[in-house]
């Protein structure tokens, strides 16, 4: 597969996407960007923004499984990685799998969940395998967790941990649409459900193979020294107590190569980097003040990233 391929199976998915989900570029090509490089993405919206139609168009654009969770305080592990049943015909151990065993996963408003039911999404974000009662199943490839949490209600909700935090790519905000976007949705939505007459427009064997491609984008050594210098910023920021981990330098470096090659690129800019930086690193930092929101930690990485000098070589060829 070649760059221009990648440009146009993901211009394809975009449009198909863009039928139901509209004026939200920005949104679509981020999460486009994480499921191709492999990472997952955290919605943090108010309901009724879109974010099940979101997640639902892409998995029928790619012809791929999708599965939801809806977490709730009693929801267990088990839940939602499936379990062994005794079998009393067979006298024997059946495995029954769980919703995880998909290639889109919903998690809706994640936080409700415990501690103990949201750690066990760990390993399936990371490894990208289940473990049950000592045996390790492989998940399907693509898989993409998409999970949202309420920004607003936060009675009942437990905090996500910083580990699990750092396993998401993205952390991502819809937004509410401006009037003429909601005119266009009322327009879209007043005779039918345009989600029912979506086809898929590649494969998920297409997106796998995607994802491969794009990890021989060029990215020129300043490239990478702009990355660490960025990364290393936020761990010397006085405002910033724990700055961006190594899975984030890595992240931003993977989530740049797949967004320039959907840009139908063969090497990454500066500007992929600073495009990319708010919604790959600003979850990850913890502030001094703790309680800081998700406004004033990309304010912070915004704040990084005017202070550290962009490169201003040629960074499109080979030293």
């Amino acid at each position: 597969m070649t760059i221009q391929s990648i440009q146009s199976i993901a211009s394809d998915i975009k449009n198909n996407i863009s039928k139901i989900i509209i004026g939200k570029d920005d949104t679509i090509n981020f999460i486009l960007t994480a499921i191709i490089a492999g990472g997952h993405v955290l919605l943090e919206d108010v309901p009724g923004t879109g974010k099940t139609m979101l997640a639902k168009s892409l998995a029928k654009s790619i012809d791929g499984e999708f599965n939801r969770i809806q977490f709730t305080p009693d929801l267990l592990p088990s839940d939602i990685t499936g379990l062994n049943i005794f079998n009393q015909e067979n006298r024997s151990f059946e495995f029954i799998p769980g919703p995880v065993f998909a290639n889109i996963l919903l998690a809706d408003e994640i936080n409700r969940a415990t501690p103990r039911t949201q750690s066990s999404l760990l390993e399936c974000m990371e490894e990208k395998q289940v473990t049950v009662d000592g045996n390790t199943r492989t998940l399907d490839t693509p898989f993409l967790v998409i999970a949202t949490q309420n920004p607003i209600e936060t009675a009942g909700t437990f905090n996500l941990p910083e580990a699990q935090l750092d396993r998401f790519m993205m952390q991502l905000s819809m937004g509410l649409p401006s009037k003429e976007e909601e005119l266009l949705i009322m327009e879209r939505f007043i005779n039918d459900n345009p989600l029912a007459s979506i086809n898929p427009v590649c494969s998920k064997d297409d997106i796998f193979i995607m994802g491969e491609t794009a990890k021989s984008v060029f990215v020129h050594p300043v490239i990478r020294q702009y990355i660490a210098d960025i990364v290393i910023a936020t761990r010397n920021d006085k405002s910033i107590s724990s700055g961006v981990s190594p899975r984030g330098t890595l992240a931003l470096l993977k989530s740049s190569q797949v967004y320039a090659a959907i840009c139908g690129r063969d090497f990454v800019t500066p500007d992929d980097v600073k495009k990319l930086a708010i919604p790959v690193l600003a979850h990850r930092i913890i502030s001094y003040t703790n309680m800081a929101k998700n406004s004033n930690k990309a304010a912070l990485i915004q704040s990084v990233l005017d202070i550290v000098a962009a490169p201003t070589e040629d960074w499109s060829k080979t030293q």
